[in-house]
């Protein structure tokens, strides 16, 4: 069972600017809370237990948000790299929580607690990425080639034509995997591997182990990158109890 989250909430959120000039994206509110106030109530209502914000940009803000009462245990873990590196660097400072089951996703995104729900049940043991069908790709999707139910690529260079499906920023890794730990691990001690995004993990071991293509369930998801995003979930919700 996996009740373990790491959550990467290191960046800035350039897009978002002048916004995140003087708070990191996690702390922007949409619709009267912030981004991992909303993401922390998703992780619990959909089963979750602990929760690692690992962070970067102005984490001094983000240590003294979450000294409120959260609905799950929550550590934040700070990144000195997160200007330097990637996706990667983050979870690489989470590293020893990857020795047991755990569900990994980016800082930024929103999303229904039936997702999760379901993608937590969907891969048992083993690895999993969740992922929703797409016909035309936005401006930055990580795109993924899904073949019978399995990832056998992840790339934000992907050529768009060779992709069936973009990532929800969502992993899922089961009881007995361990595998991803090793992999994280030789790729940063590669020339450039700091550049690399933790998706980069997933796509090598897709050329050795299975990786679960996981169809998102009903509901709800946004990445919450530009303004224009907290717009469509205003839209979304503006009808709803926030």
């Amino acid at each position: 069972m996996i009740e373990d989250a790491i959550v990467l909430s290191a960046g800035q959120g350039s897009r978002l600017l002048p916004v995140t000039a003087t708070i990191p994206k996690c702390l922007v509110a949409v619709g009267g809370k912030t981004l991992l106030d909303r993401q922390l109530a998703a992780l619990a209502e959909a089963g979750l237990k602990r929760a690692l914000v690992v962070t970067g940009y102005r984490h001094e803000q983000v240590d003294e948000a979450l000294r409120r009462p959260q609905p799950l245990e929550v550590e934040t873990r700070f990144n000195p790299f997160w200007a330097v590196a990637s996706s990667i660097g983050s979870v690489w400072m989470a590293r020893d929580r990857l020795q047991r089951p755990f569900c990994l996703l980016n800082g930024d995104t929103l999303f229904d607690p039936e997702i999760l729900t379901s993608a937590l049940g969907s891969p048992g043991a083993g690895l999993g990425l969740v992922v929703e069908s797409i016909e035309t790709a936005s401006y930055d999707d990580m795109l993924v080639r899904a073949e019978n139910g399995s990832v056998a690529a992840v790339s934000k260079d992907l050529p768009e034509p060779d992709a069936t499906h973009r990532s929800l920023g969502l992993v899922i890794a089961g009881q007995g995997y361990s595998d991803y730990t090793q992999e994280l691990d030789t790729l940063i001690a590669e020339r450039n591997g700091a550049g690399a995004y933790h998706h980069d993990i997933l796509d090598r071991l897709a050329r050795r182990w299975k990786v679960a293509a996981i169809e998102r369930a009903a509901g709800f998801w946004q990445e919450i990158d530009r303004p224009e995003d907290i717009a469509v979930w205003r839209a979304e919700h503006e009808h709803g109890a926030g």
